[in-house]
């Protein structure tokens, strides 16, 4: 059985200040294995070797962060190659399905970029019962997202997930076109 070969675009020797700014879809991946310390605190002159390491983790676990983190980032590079508009993980639609069914008069998630935060833009989300005049509307799985076409424009190709991290939960964009970000996700360039 072959295995498939991934492209590498992180090495546990990069920094994690060049990791969280080129990658962000490397962020999640890096929460979700246990290192919190990425947000807007990240010892950006670490490795990610360094950092892995310093946290306890493993040899082990850390290469195999690494090849999740390049399987992420090739997968959010080939959904914006796509032309997909915006990508929901499954986490995320399951929790829109659930906040939906037990809120009344919630028809979807309303997403807005709007000039602020640490990196120049900030990402608004809102549980709404119908879109405005100017929305679109993406739907996955039954589940809307409603969004104007200037924030459309700024995050096409973006993956939204649902994350539950130490700094709390919630949406989370990891956006291809940002030439930059917060290492909390929250906001870009």
């Amino acid at each position: 059985m072959q295995q498939k070969t991934v492209q590498q675009y992180v090495t546990k020797d990069m920094t994690m200040g060049d990791i969280v700014q080129k990658y962000p879809a490397a962020i999640e991946v890096m929460l979700s294995n246990g290192l919190h310390c990425i947000g807007c605190h990240v010892s950006y002159w670490e490795t990610l070797e360094q950092g892995t390491l310093g946290h306890g983790m493993t040899e082990e676990q850390m290469n195999k962060m690494v090849d999740e983190i390049n399987i992420a980032i090739s997968e959010s590079i080939s959904n914006t190659e796509q032309g997909k508009q915006l990508i929901l993980t499954k986490k995320a639609t399951d929790k829109l399905k659930n906040l939906i069914s037990t809120q009344k008069n919630i028809g979807g998630l309303k997403i807005t970029v709007s000039p602020g935060g640490c990196a120049g833009y900030h990402y608004d989300f809102e549980l709404t019962d119908s879109k405005k005049d100017n929305d679109m509307i993406i739907e996955t799985e039954g589940v809307k997202v409603f969004i104007d076409q200037e924030s459309l424009d700024m995050i096409k190709g973006s993956t939204i997930d649902y994350v539950e991290a130490l700094q709390g939960a919630g949406f989370k964009v990891s956006n291809p076109q940002a030439t930059s970000t917060c290492g909390c996700g929250q906001s870009f360039s």
